[in-house]
């Protein structure tokens, strides 16, 4: 609703994706958001968790230089419309996670059988990839609306390959959807999912094969030398 927006100068209501995209239907088991970092990819997602009552594991607010206060009311002026009724949800980012998994220890400490549902391990004790791993496949088991943002942050890409089977075989088993922010061209490439990008004004699917991510690594592949001429 961008004539209802409170400025048009400070993010993200300044982005003109923000200002002439006017529905996104998500019609895969699984949906990409793909963008050069600031095209709102991260933003959109977040304020999705926050409209359908996901709980995001913030940490401790620290001082700021400069603090936006329209940062996180994009929520405020999106409508979400579900097929059927609503699911629970849980929302994913690399750089927020180990708030969950700090919690996590804390309730192993009055219950220890909390890590069985996690592999019997803390989720502290193992690498970044390993733990962000062992989080996906436990909790993808569960009904609900998964939203990811750039999940193959920590990952190899051997283990990017292990998600993307995971997704593969989850999106399949039909209790569960994926919207996913990501840079990696290995997600991307899964079958029978859906891209959307936001290098563009309004919002638009696009095929994998048109993505600046897929277009970049294959020169890269194909000719390295010229890549750094």
């Amino acid at each position: 609703m961008p004539d209802r927006y409170p400025t048009d100068t400070d993010y993200p209501f300044n982005l003109p994706i923000f200002r002439v995209t006017r529905r996104v239907d998500f019609s895969k088991p699984v949906s990409f958001f793909v963008g050069e970092n600031g095209s709102g990819k991260s933003t959109l997602l977040r304020a999705i968790a926050m409209k359908c009552g996901i709980h995001i594991w913030e940490g401790i607010e620290r001082t700021r230089f400069h603090y936006n206060q329209y940062e996180k009311d994009l929520c405020k002026y999106m409508r979400a419309e579900w097929a059927d009724a609503p699911v629970p949800g849980s929302f994913f980012a690399s750089e927020i996670f180990r708030n969950f998994a700090v919690n996590l220890d804390e309730w192993a400490s009055l219950s220890p059988a909390t890590l069985e549902y996690f592999g019997g391990k803390s989720l502290l004790e193992q690498s970044h990839g390993q733990c962000h791993m062992s989080f996906f496949r436990s909790r993808f088991r569960i009904r609900g609306l998964y939203l990811l943002d750039e999940p193959e942050n920590a990952l190899s890409p051997k283990r990017q390959i292990e998600l993307l089977q995971l997704l593969d075989r989850t999106g399949k088993e039909g209790h569960a959807q994926f919207i996913i922010a990501t840079h990696s061209p290995i997600l991307m490439a899964l079958p029978g999912s859906e891209i959307f990008s936001f290098d563009r004004a309004p919002v638009e699917r696009i095929d994998y094969e048109d993505t600046d991510h897929y277009r970049i690594y294959r020169t890269f592949l194909n000719d390295r030398k010229a890549m750094l001429s």
